[in-house]
Formats: C-alpha cells, structure tokens, sequence
C-alpha cells in the first residue's frame, strides 16, 4: 500500500487517507445516531466487516464492509442494517464522522446544475456562513483538501436507486461529515442497504475527483454516453429569450449558416428554446407566432444543414395549463394539505410571457401522465423531427420525498421516480443527443449526452447571473467532462451590446468556455457580432476535439468568505481564494495550453512554471495575450494580465 492511501486503522476504528484521518466513525438511522453496542470487529480475505448490534426490541445489526476495490487502493465502504422487522421502514442510512484532522478545506457539491459547486474552508468560514445553510449540505461527494495538495474524495458510486447527501459541521469543532443515503422509506426484506461509498487518496484535487467519475462511470448501469465530438450549435435564449417567432428565428438561421459556412466549422445545432409553447405543461400546443407548427420549421433547420433542437421542462404544469385543467390528477399533491405542490410561484408582474403563477409536478407515477409525456416526446421526435433536446427544470422532479410529497404510485424513491422520466425520454427520444439542465447531474449517466454545470450565464461580472457563477462551477466539475457526459459550461456570450461586460470581458469569458472541449453554444445573431469575436468562436468550433481540460491548482488556494444575497433574496456563502485561474488543456499534438485568466478587479503578476506546463526551459512559447510581454526566467514564463483579462501561453516543442 502506497503512502497515504485510504486504510481503516483497526484499533481505534478509523479511516485515514491522503494524510488526512476520518475518526469516531458511527451509523445513522434516520438522521440521528444509532444507540447501539460495541462495534465488533472481523477481519475478511479482501478487509475488514465492523457490526454494530443495535439495542432495540428487534436487535438489529448494522454492518460495515470495508475493503479495496478490485484493481485499485481506493477503499470501497458497504453499510448495511441487518435483522429489520418489515413493519420498521427507514428513511436514511448513513455513516458519521464524528472527527477530522488535517483537513484544510472541503469541496461542497451542490444537487441541480444550478446549485453551485465551491470549496469552504472550515477554519476562515466559521461564525461567518451560518445562515447560509446551504453550505453544509451536499450531495455525492466531496473533495476534501489537506497540505501540499493532498486530496481525498469521499463519494458514492450509484446515484440512480437514491439521492445521497452529506452533511458537514464545524461550529464548535473540527470537521465533521455525515454521508447519507436516502431510502425515502421504500420497503425492504429485512435489510435496507446504504448506496456504496468509495474513499480515495491523491496528490492533485482534480485528478483524484477524475477518478472517482470513472468509478461512478465503471458503476453506471448503463455505460455513459460520451460523444467522440463536442457538440456546437445555437440556441435562441440568451439572444431572443421567450420572444421568439418564426421569422426572427429563420432570420437567425440564415445567419448561422452562413458562419457556418464562411469559416467552415463545424456548427451542429440549432435549437429553439423556450416561448414557443402558450404553457408549461401544454407541450404539442403551439403559440401564434408559428403559423405553421413545428414540424415545417424544424424541417427547415435540417434543411439548412442542422440538427433541430427544442427546448422542454418534462416534470412542469403552469396552473393555467390546458393540461392542469383537463387533469387536475396528473400532479403531485402535498401529503398534509393536499393541494398541488409548487416549487416554483410568480405572483407578481413577470411571468415568462405566460399567464401562469404556480407551477406544478407533473405525477411520472400516474400511468395516464406518463403516457402523455411518452406521446409529447415521440411527437416531438419522429413527428416534429427534433434531433436535440433540451430538458430543463428537471429538479422538480426528485426535490421531495414521500414525508412531504404524495405521488400516485407509492413506496418509490424520490430518484426511482426521477429515473423513470429520465428512461423514459431516452426510450422515446432514440439516439437524439439529449442535455440536461436543472436537475440531478450524477443520476443519468447513460442517458444523457451532456449537462448543464453552472447557473445560467448573465451580463454583467459580478452577481448570480453573471461571470462568478460560470467561473466557480466550471471549475469545480469540469473532472467529468469526457468520462460521464459532456460538461455544458451555457452558451458564449459575443454580441457587443445589450450586457454590461467590457471587450476584454467578453474575450476573457469566450476563451475560458471555449478551451472546456465541453459543449460549445452561442445565442447572438452571427451576422451582427464584431468579427474579431466571430473568428474567435470559430477558432472554437474548428477544435471538435473534446481535449482535455484541466485547472491543476484547483482546491489549493486559502480562502475567506463572507455573505451575500443569492437569487432568490437568500443569504448565500461566497468563497474567494486566489482570483487568477490557471487553465490548462492538453491538445492531441503534444501542445500544452496555459490560460492564465485574472478574476480580480486588479492586474495580476504569476509565474507558470516549466513543470506546469510540462516542458523544459527551451520549449516554444507563443503567448496570446493582453499587457505586457511574458517573460521567461529560468524557471518559467512569467506574466501579468489585466484585471478580468487573459493571457493564453502555448507550450511547444521540448517536454519532460
């Protein structure tokens, strides 16, 4: 065994990776610690089974499986309670650890797209972000951080039976974690089984998470849907939003074909986004700004050389629905009030152009609900002729459990449900290329092609709708793009007007989402954008490679926080460490590429070592950037940017 790979200590009964040690180790029922008796420790031919004898009536016993996973030192930790009455059913099963030391900072990894991935440093943020409670909740993993870049990962391997979290507090103490898997009360045999947890060890944050996605990948039911290409394209929201019609968009149309064309890229989708639907839940009905319908405009998109693409929120009813008024049954009802639940309410003067104020679940359970949701993505597919769909809003379908929600078919998780819309749209939808948005981001490997990391991209640098969100979600999830589908960093912003980002913003935004080799979008009209920022994009394009992207520094700067206010008038945690990112990709040639992009609001002096950049000190350097000129020193290239600027260092010719 390597040196600081994970292990469990068998007298004290702790786990210890990365340098890091993981103590006081205790099951959790239902949230709350188990009262039970000495754990008993038994050794096996692959590790070690700790049972803990639970002192109740039915003598339950927990039971703990600790061992290597086949081919590799990362340790693979099955809980199970053993001996449970099937009257009993249980909600969660989890593990404590009531103890950590060495750990300097934890990865907090949010549930949806738009639910923020950031790292917290326990030390600096305690007293400061207890009213963001949101910060001491996540979900599948987390990276936790000690000296020197040592890294362990601490996730779950299946996330489609059950939704799993974790728990992290440090008010008073050290770090402590819970890790969660939520039953949902589903009915058992007399053993109810935690969802399995892997505990890995590293010297690169990145890389380590990077292979716990293989894990998840290796795990999947289904192996993930990786396309050999990144995917590029239009969609019409950050552009046009919901006022869309069918001229503006066949005026949009003609535009992207003819960059298409003029550069010779590959240009792949054209995908309408929402406004062309009278209401959520309404999906073959169409507004009277498409005189035609669909399927003649559709038509004409892959006429023109492009897959049709369309945008839909599956799991959404808007009250004043066609759908909701026919079938008021076909949603989800709140099991204490019984009126419809609604995740989403406005009740003021904005409406998405619409005239609903609640929205609605639509019931996946109820068999007449699926079959119209089945039909609404067989029309849409081999009716209307889309070849890309977007689904957005998909959280709505796995926000509640059964203590909270009523669903027609009852005894199914929360994530039971969610996958049976998700299977659903892949059954229907064939091999169209399918993104997810706003939803579960671990659960559809296999299913999806891509998914949404990140908040919707705004038009100003600061704020939730803006650069922070896209800076601070790319990075941290980027590790997956490539192994478990397409990372979607949102669309590039390039029009030069109408948003209040300099030039240099824009440029610096463009270049950081276009070296992802994630998913590569626009929304502006091609023919009105500056042709410095066309040919930028289409440099882009060109690149159908999915290289690989990495930010070899993430999760080693020190960090403070403070409060701010989120979206939704919620206070909301800001992590700030070192402003300049370090992106780094590897292209097929053996190039390096360093971009050196400055987040502050003050230039910025670095030094990108030759080891960084793995090459030697006689390597071709061509740099691209804005300021003054790099410098090379014997130990590498030194530069400094301007505030919100970039500068783009390529590494050729002499490597390690």
């Amino acid at each position: 065994m390597s040196r600081g790979a994970p292990r469990l200590d068998s007298v004290d009964l702790s786990l210890s990776a990365a340098g890091m040690h993981l103590a006081e180790l205790a099951p959790l029922i239902d949230g709350e610690p188990l009262v039970c008796g000495p754990p008993q420790l038994t050794a096996t031919t692959s590790g070690w089974l700790i049972a803990w004898p639970v002192l109740s009536e039915a003598g339950e016993t927990l039971i703990l499986s600790v061992a290597p996973m086949a081919g590799s030192e990362d340790l693979r930790l099955d809980l199970a309670l053993e001996g449970v009455p099937s009257r009993v059913s249980v909600d969660s099963i989890g593990l404590r650890i009531g103890k950590t030391s060495g750990v300097l900072r934890y990865l907090r990894n949010g549930y949806t797209s738009w639910d923020g991935s950031y790292f917290i440093e326990p030390e600096s943020a305690r007293g400061v972000i207890d009213a963001d409670e949101r910060a001491f909740a996540g979900y599948a993993m987390t990276a936790l951080v000690g000296s020197e870049g040592a890294t362990a990962v601490l996730g779950f391997l299946r996330h489609d039976r059950y939704q799993s979290r974790l728990r992290f507090a440090f008010a008073t103490g050290p770090l402590s974690i819970e890790a969660e898997t939520l039953i949902d009360h589903v009915a058992h045999a007399g053993r109810v089984t935690a969802e399995p947890l892997v505990l890995l060890a590293g010297t690169d944050v990145e890389e380590t998470l990077r292979r716990w996605a293989r894990h998840v990948a290796h795990s999947s039911p289904l192996p993930p849907r990786v396309q050999s290409a990144r995917i590029s394209g239009w969609c019409s929201w950050y552009s046009l939003y919901n006022s869309i019609n069918e001229p503006v968009l066949q005026q949009h149309l003609r535009a992207a074909a003819r960059f298409r064309d003029r550069y010779r890229v590959p240009f792949e989708i054209f995908q309408i986004d929402d406004g062309f639907t009278p209401e959520m839940g309404d999906w073959l009905d169409v507004k009277p700004q498409f005189p035609r319908g669909m399927a003649p405009l559709l038509a004409d998109i892959r006429a023109a050389g492009f897959t049709p693409g369309l945008w839909i929120a599956p799991f959404m009813i808007g009250n004043r629905s066609r759908l909701y008024a026919e079938h008021p049954d076909w949603v989800v009802t709140d099991r204490d009030s019984g009126r419809p639940l609604a995740p989403m309410k406005f009740y003021g003067e904005f409406r998405w152009h619409k005239r609903s104020e609640e929205y609605y679940i639509l019931d996946i359970t109820h068999p007449d609900a699926e079959a119209y949701i089945r039909n609404v993505f067989r029309v849409w597919a081999r009716e209307w002729g889309c070849g890309y769909f977007k689904t957005d809003f998909m959280y709505f379908g796995s926000d509640y459990g059964p203590a909270r929600a009523r669903w027609h078919g009852e005894g199914l998780s929360r994530m039971e449900i969610w996958m049976r819309m998700a299977r659903l749209i892949r059954e229907e939808i064939a091999d169209a290329l399918w993104l997810g948005c706003g939803g579960p981001i671990w659960a559809p490997v296999g299913l999806v092609d891509a998914v949404r990391i990140g908040r919707d991209i705004g038009v100003t640098w600061h704020g939730h709708y803006s650069a922070e969100s896209l800076l601070r979600d790319q990075t941290s999830r980027n590790f997956a793009n490539g192994i478990l589908w397409h990372a979607d960093p949102d669309c590039i912003l390039l029009r030069d007007r109408f948003h209040d980002l300099t030039d240099t913003e824009v440029k610096s935004l463009a270049r950081f989402a276009g070296l992802s080799g994630g998913v590569l979008m626009t929304s502006d009209q091609l023919d009105e954008v500056p042709e410095e920022r066309r040919a930028m994009f289409a440099e882009f394009a060109k690149d159908t490679n999915t290289n690989r992207c990495d930010f070899p520094r993430l999760g080693g700067s020190p960090l403070h926080h403070r409060m701010s206010v989120g979206h939704s008038g919620q206070p909301a945690v800001v992590s700030e460490g070192d402003p300049v990112l370090i992106q780094r990709v590897q292209r097929p040639d053996g190039a390096v590429l360093i971009n050196v992009f400055n987040t502050g609001d003050a230039s910025a002096e670095r030094l990108i070592t030759w080891s960084l950049a793995s090459s030697r000190n006689d390597a071709v350097v061509s740099p691209s950037h804005e300021g003054p000129a790099p410098i090379r020193t014997p130990e590498g290239v030194k530069v400094t940017v301007p505030a919100h600027g970039t500068c783009l260092l390529v590494f050729s010719g002499a490597t390690l």
